[in-house]
Formats: structure tokens, C-alpha cells, sequence
């Protein structure tokens, strides 16, 4: 029995198109993962897909990187599966397991796809450490602009760190993390002593 697994990264992403072709290859059960990156490999779809395979059956999934984005833990994978007598097929990479070139295959692809994460990681880190250097803001857009920064500042002189927060509809750690970051910030700011 062909048991078939998709995932998106991301809740605006859409699994149909894995779906459907999952479905065209003849996997009886699906499952999926939306909005769970493939970094990790404790997520409920998966482990619903792993429990249900059974020794002659196979995990069919759309492409490799769907099914995970560690070299390490995707040949671990397949080596768990062959050893539980279960085939692994990607469609995309015209993987399969069931032969020792598919064996051979899957571990060239896994080795490229790591390879090109990691050409990924590279650009985007150079790309970063060149916009810091022109004096460009790195990473998401900051919670509080610098009029509501100074006005926090003010605040937690004389009020508790959790109803400043509330104030400005942020977390109490992003007023820690700007504490932190703020270089005379030795604040009496209600809360007790450590």
C-alpha cells in the first residue's frame, strides 16, 4: 500500500498540488503537515504517516525537501524505513528505494539538496553583514517605533514591566530585549528584585 505525506512551510501556502499528484501515484491514505517547517522532524502529519506504514508498504512524498531538511535525519529516515521493510519514493526526484540505484539516488539528492540550503544560508548571511554594513535595519520591522521606545523607557521608571507591555500590545520580553539592548537602562521599574 502507498501511503503518501505533504507539507508546506508556511498557513498561505497550499498542499494541493502535492495532493493531487500524490493522489495520481496511488497512495490510499494521505497526510499532511500545513505551516511546519521541514527543519523539524516531530510533526503530527508525519508521525500519523510513519505510524500507519506497515512492512511491504511505501512513503510516497511530492519531493524530498517536503519530507524533511536535514541530510542527517532524512537518511536516517529512509534507513529506518528500509529496515522496517517499507520503500521510499519522491516523485520529483524520481526516487525509489525499492532498487540500489533508487537507494544511491536518494542519498546524491539528499547530499545536493543539503548542499544548496546551505548556498542558501551562505548569500542570505553575506547578504545580512552587507546591509548592516550600510547601516540598514536587519530582520522584521521593530515593535516599537523610537518615540514609543523613549516613551517605554519613561514608563518603566516608575511602572511594572508587564503594564507597560500591555500598554503598547507587546510581549514583556520585547521590553526585556530592549532593556537589554539599551546601554543606561539600570530601571527601577516596579518589579521586586532579583
Amino acid at each position: 500500500m502507498k501511503i503518501g505525506y505533504a507539507r508546506v512551510s508556511t498557513e498561505d501556502q497550499n498542499l494541493d498540488l502535492q495532493t493531487m499528484a500524490l493522489a495520481s501515484a496511488g497512495c490510499v491514505h494521505l497526510f499532511t503537515d500545513h505551516g511546519i517547517s521541514g527543519s523539524r522532524f516531530t510533526r503530527p502529519g508525519l508521525t500519523c504517516a510513519l505510524e500507519a506504514l506497515s512492512p511491504g508498504d511505501t512513503l510516497v512524498v511530492w519531493k524530498l525537501d517536503r519530507l524533511g531538511r536535514s541530510l542527517r535525519k532524512l537518511v536516517e529516515l529512509i534507513d529506518e524505513l528500509g529496515k522496517r521493510n517499507i520503500e521510499f519514493i519522491s516523485l520529483t526526484e524520481c526516487i525509489n528505494t525499492a532498487s540500489s540505484g533508487g537507494v544511491l539516488v536518494f542519498h546524491v539528492m539528499a547530499a545536493l539538496a543539503q548542499f544548496e540550503r546551505s548556498l542558501i544560508s551562505e548569500r542570505t548571511r553575506a547578504g545580512m553583514a552587507a546591509a548592516r554594513k550600510r547601516g540598514q535595519h536587519v530582520g522584521r520591522r521593530r515593535s516599537l517605533t523610537s518615540e514609543q521606545r523613549e516613551e517605554a523607557l519613561d514608563l518603566l521608571i516608575n511602572s511594572p514591566l508587564k503594564l507597560v507591555a500591555e500598554k503598547f500590545a507587546v510581549h514583556p520580553r520585547t521590553l526585556q530585549r530592549m532593556l537589554s539592548n539599551t546601554p543606561s537602562a539600570s530601571l527601577c521599574n516596579g518589579d521586586p528584585a532579583p
